[in-house]
């Protein structure tokens, strides 16, 4: 699967990078077969530290405007460029995507009733207003991935990039995009009961910091 993903997002956007966050089989060797940069974690540390680590990379390397990408087949490469325009053309500093706003995603219902309840937990504890809180594809520029910290190493870092949004008073919005939702990317993905444990992280993060 990575490497298909990779194919299909370097047809149009060359510059990709992968981390590969400890994995034990051939993620890594697959991803730059397919052409893309290869950044290794030598132990699995979560998503979090994967898109902190991936962030530090490109910032080094003078990127002006971050894409973060699911590999798991569900993001389509199609609504990139819909979220890097309000970046480049009008002045936004971070673009979510939201699978709510656009009408080809069909969530299924337990994974929707889920991300609804994200939803609501996250406009009462960061304040903002979003659709969907728990999109894995987003745009930042340079500027809102320099202020832009990732502490939470596991699932819990959706949350807290939004909180940042606020803390630093970036300017955001949404646009619709279409989810895919496959059995292979079914089964990879968080349960619903991992919810809980997103939420409690992310609440016991917040009182530490």
């Amino acid at each position: 699967m990575i490497e298909r993903v990779v194919e299909a997002v370097r047809s149009r956007f060359p510059r990709t990078v992968v981390v590969d966050d400890g994995s034990t089989d051939d993620t890594a060797l697959a991803a730059r077969r397919a052409g893309a940069t290869v950044v290794s974690h030598l132990i699995n540390r979560g998503q979090g530290a994967a898109l902190r680590t991936g962030f530090e990379y490109v910032l080094t390397r003078g990127a002006d405007v971050i894409v973060t990408f699911d590999a798991d087949g569900q993001h389509q490469v199609e609504d990139i460029a819909a979220l890097v325009a309000p970046i480049t053309e009008r002045g936004f500093d971070v673009v979510l995507g939201s699978r709510f706003m656009a009408a080809g995603s069909q969530v299924p219902m337990g994974r929707k009733i889920v991300l609804k309840c994200a939803v609501w937990f996250t406009r009462l504890a960061s304040q903002i207003r979003v659709t969907d809180a728990h999109s894995g594809l987003r745009a930042m520029s340079r500027r809102a991935a320099e202020c832009i910290r990732i502490r939470q190493d596991g699932m819990a870092h959706a949350s807290e990039i939004l909180d940042e949004i606020v803390r630093h008073r970036l300017q955001f919005c949404e646009v619709p995009v279409r989810v895919l939702y496959t059995p292979y990317s079914q089964q990879k993905g968080q349960s619903s009961l991992a919810a809980f444990r997103i939420a409690l992280d992310f609440l016991l993060g917040k009182w530490r910091n």
